[in-house]
């Protein structure tokens, strides 16, 4: 097993790519600490992956509160007394929001919250624990809006969700330099279309699938469990001498 007796945290665990990253690195031996804005997504990732095993542990976590960060750590302090890999998972789009009768700058803040300042501050707090033991991997979440534009059709010039993005694969650069001399490792996944709720709204309507489709080379959107895949090679030490870069898993979206 790639992860035996590691201790990982998850962001975003409660569904989609973060709930299959979890399951994956728990088949691996990894203990799992899922966290979620919602709690009973979080521990029904948890449930499911107790069978492969049961010291895992679901917190409800928003990761844009400083407090409930610092809760989570405090917790893990206690339980785990290190961690040994972040996967920053946690993320959210415009089109997903549900704040009511928000501006177009409050949906923007909110966005840069959460998938910009949670990947923040999750690093920032719990990546002094890797630096003291002088070993760890944090594996962040960025996408391929982070790197190309948005297909005419499918996104807005004032999307939040590219930026946010795109500046997670600049901070991904930046924690690689600063954290190398601890043998921590900073590694980004720009993941392409998944079929996750994140992206409902383009693929429950059949003739916008196949409009997504057909912008890929392979003819298909991912899966979860490939982006999964990803980060369990950037988590384990299949990867040892990887740091500041950002994988393109796309199905070749980009290389067009």
């Amino acid at each position: 097993m790639k992860l035996k007796q590691k201790i990982v945290l998850v962001t975003g665990a409660g569904s989609g790519i973060g709930r299959e990253t979890s399951i994956l690195f728990a088949k691996e031996g990894a203990s799992v600490i899922s966290l979620d804005s919602n709690y009973f997504s979080a521990v029904e990732t948890v449930e499911a992956l107790k069978k492969y095993n049961k010291n895992s542990i679901a917190f409800e976590c928003d990761v844009s509160r400083n407090k409930d960060i610092q809760e989570v750590l405090q917790n893990v302090k206690k339980n785990y007394g290190t961690i040994d890999i972040i996967f920053n998972g946690a993320g959210i789009h415009s089109r997903n929001l549900s704040l009511e009768n928000a501006s177009d700058e409050q949906i923007w803040d909110r966005v840069i919250e959460v998938n910009l300042k949670g990947t923040y501050l999750v690093n920032y707090y719990f990546a002094p624990l890797m630096k003291k033991k002088k070993s760890g991997s944090i594996i962040n979440v960025s996408s391929i809006m982070g790197l190309v534009g948005y297909s005419k059709g499918f996104g807005v010039g004032f999307d939040a969700y590219p930026p946010s993005k795109g500046a997670i694969i600049q901070l991904t650069r930046n924690l690689s330099l600063d954290l190398a001399k601890y043998n921590v490792r900073v590694n980004c996944i720009c993941p392409g279309y998944v079929k996750t709720n994140l992206t409902k709204a383009l693929h429950e309507d059949n003739d916008r699938l196949k409009e997504l489709e057909a912008k890929h080379p392979m003819g298909r959107l991912g899966t979860p469990l490939e982006i999964a895949k990803t980060a369990l090679f950037l988590a384990s030490n299949d990867a040892s001498f990887i740091t500041g870069s950002s994988i393109v898993v796309d199905g070749g979206y980009t290389a067009q």
